[in-house]
């Protein structure tokens, strides 16, 4: 399995940062407990081909593995964490974004949260997550969907996926409205909207 968070342009730590082994649990409310038999998620908005799919849908269509470093705002990160899930590629050809999707917004069941990612983000290191360390996601750590991002602070990595909307301009998510950066670089310690110009 190859190791997709490593760069040589920039240190594997962001500043500011420091270690852990384990895998904190923090979000802005309780925690979804979401019915896994009748889980379904609805890609939508700018697109030629919007579909609603169940979790074995999503469980036949995986494509993809990752070892990923991710990042908390909080100031914590882990390395090569584990993931399965689907390829944006595969997702991007399922759902055929139009020319104007220039975003996409996770819609979540944690009370309306959002957060918004240009499509740019989504490389090859990038997968919506329907397993961790080679376990369906539980709900404490999001499941039974999420992307991962590992380029980006966690919160963009958004927990209890319900919907993914292409869009042609960006909106801002819950904590971005709140004051965190919509950019959420974690090598140019963008943890705050004042921090996006640099």
């Amino acid at each position: 399995m190859k190791d997709n968070s490593k760069s040589d342009k920039k240190p594997r730590l962001p500043p500011g940062q420091h270690l852990t082994d384990r895998f904190p649990v923090l979000q802005k409310g309780g925690i979804p407990r979401i019915d896994r038999e009748n889980y379904k998620l609805e890609i939508s908005g700018e697109v030629d081909n919007p579909v609603i799919l169940s979790l074995e849908d999503l469980n036949k269509i995986q494509d993809k593995e990752i070892v990923a470093d991710i990042h908390c705002v909080t100031g914590w990160t882990r390395f090569n964490s584990k993931w399965k899930g689907i390829s944006f590629k595969k997702l991007f050809e399922l759902s055929k974004p139009t020319k104007k999707a220039k975003f996409m917004e996770f819609y979540c069941a944690d009370g309306g949260f959002t957060t918004t990612v240009p499509i740019e983000a989504f490389k090859e290191n990038t997968i919506l997550a329907l397993s961790y360390d080679g376990k369906p996601i539980d709900d404490k750590h999001g499941g039974p969907v999420r992307p991962i991002l590992p380029d980006l602070y966690f919160y963009k990595s958004a927990k209890w996926v319900l919907k993914t909307i292409f869009l042609e301009k960006d909106r801002l998510g819950y904590w971005e409205r709140a004051g965190y950066s919509n950019k959420a670089d974690p090598w140019k310690a963008q943890r705050y909207s004042s921090d996006d110009n640099s």
